[in-house]
């Protein structure tokens, strides 16, 4: 084959076997590869990337490269062959020798870990050292390679999912905010124009946030899909190590070890409550705050819910006042409840009071917090089941009071070592509102 045959033959081969192309394909990087070489190099791969650049495909089922098929079938007819398809696989690479005796390597030192001649086993620097088949070895150590690296497929899946639920996240704080727009510009839209300028600024809050908590997903997100780009590539190059013949990855085994070695299992992020955006925040009280010159058109509510600690088979109203049954998807953030909802405040002194409008049966008022009982901290709950009841809490006399709102008698009086107080409500069916106080104003 004269030297330009030669050189259209390597242009013309998959980077996967070195042979000619056999029903070319293009990734969107435009490297190509025979369909069934790569194929067979995604196969098991969590993620879809080129073996020459890395890159992550945007196909799983990348098109055939037509004007590379061509060049192919026109190659091959001038050289008089018969399709790449029936060509032999290539023949074994050489067998290295050794560079102090010029001698085949045909045994692998299991103390100094390297291959050997002949020779060397007779020499004085191997005295008494166990050795092995170049076969043997290979097929051990591979293993045990295999072993090494299945922490990190696993840390890499584990990952996948996590980014999985950053997606699902900031899809869900896109939600909260497009919701809470709609919420404010009504609240707003009570109040005329002279409450435009507060509305803006606290739509410029809202909007902020987003940008911050969106930034902040992108950010983990960044931060994670880098993790996972580095896993990526150090089980991609060991993978592609654990393929090499015996004598090479042998040669290699070390320097493949050490890079398993380096790659730390990076632990697994988690989404938090301060990561979704704050809605009590921003929707709790808020035509109290702006209520001095339009007081009667505005409510007050001593407790205002915690949408992100609702659980999900709960449903809250628009102004996060009262709460129904019902289904929602929601992100499986921290501090998110398992069958109530909390209130957005936690009280640690001072006295405070609501009353709570209840219908039907399956249903608890009251609140969850810590005592100190001792040197040891305390959690748990007081809770009571009644008609409509009005909840004090007295963190001076470390009292809490459950009141009939019909009669008002006294139901119940807790006297414990509060040292903090979160409002909490649980129903399975009847619906539960927090009752709006009356506003009197001292100038």
């Amino acid at each position: 084959m004269s030297p330009q045959q030669n050189n259209t033959s390597q242009d013309l081969s998959c980077p996967i076997c070195c042979e000619l192309f056999r029903d070319p394909v293009v990734l969107t990087c435009s490297h190509s590869f025979c369909k069934v070489c790569l194929e067979n190099w995604w196969e098991g791969k969590p993620l879809k990337t080129c073996p020459v650049c890395k890159r992550r495909s945007s196909k799983d089922n990348p098109p055939t490269n037509l004007a590379l098929k061509n060049l192919m079938e026109t190659f091959t007819e001038e050289k008089g062959q018969t399709a790449p398809a029936a060509e032999q696989t290539s023949p074994s690479p050489q067998q290295p020798e050794c560079s102090l005796h010029s001698e085949k390597l045909r045994l692998f030192c299991l103390d100094h870990q390297e291959l050997i001649c002949l020779v060397c086993r007779d020499s004085r620097t191997h005295k008494d050292h166990r050795f092995s088949p170049i076969e043997e070895a290979a097929s051990d150590l591979r293993e045990q390679l295999r072993r090494n690296i299945k922490p990190l497929q696993d840390k890499l899946k584990v990952l996948d999912e996590s980014r999985a639920q950053f997606d699902e996240a900031a899809a869900h704080i896109s939600l909260q905010t497009k919701q809470t727009q709609t919420q404010i510009r009504a609240e707003f839209e009570k109040l005329h124009q002279f409450l435009r300028d507060e509305e803006e600024s606290r739509m410029k809050a809202l909007r902020e946030e987003e940008e911050q908590k969106i930034q902040n997903m992108k950010d983990k997100m960044a931060a994670l899909s880098k993790d996972m780009e580095a896993l990526s590539k150090t089980i991609s190059e060991t993978e592609e190590q654990l393929r090499a013949a015996d004598a090479s990855f042998l040669l290699q085994y070390k320097t493949a070890e050490e890079r398993l070695q380096r790659c730390p299992l990076v632990e697994e992020p988690q989404i938090k409550q301060s990561d979704l955006i704050d809605q009590a925040k921003h929707l709790g009280n808020l035509g109290f705050n702006i209520w001095m010159n339009m007081r009667k058109l505005v409510q007050f509510f001593p407790v205002v819910l915690d949408p992100n600690t609702a659980a999900p088979d709960l449903i809250l109203s628009e102004d996060l006042t009262s709460v129904r049954k019902g289904r929602q998807k929601v992100p499986k953030n921290s501090g998110r409840n398992k069958n109530f909802v909390d209130g957005s405040e936690t009280f640690v002194s001072g006295t405070h009071s609501w009353e709570v409008e209840v219908g039907g049966k399956d249903w608890l008022v009251g609140v969850s917090g810590r005592v100190q009982r001792g040197a040891n901290t305390e959690v748990g709950g007081w809770l009571i089941h009644f008609t409509d009841v009005r909840v004090k809490l007295d963190s001076d006399t470390k009292t809490l009071t459950f009141t009939d709102l019909d009669t008002n008698t006294v139901l119940h009086t807790v006297t414990d070592s509060f040292t903090e107080i979160v409002p909490c409500l649980i129903t399975s069916g009847s619906p539960l509102k927090i009752s709006p106080k009356s506003i009197t104003v001292t100038v």
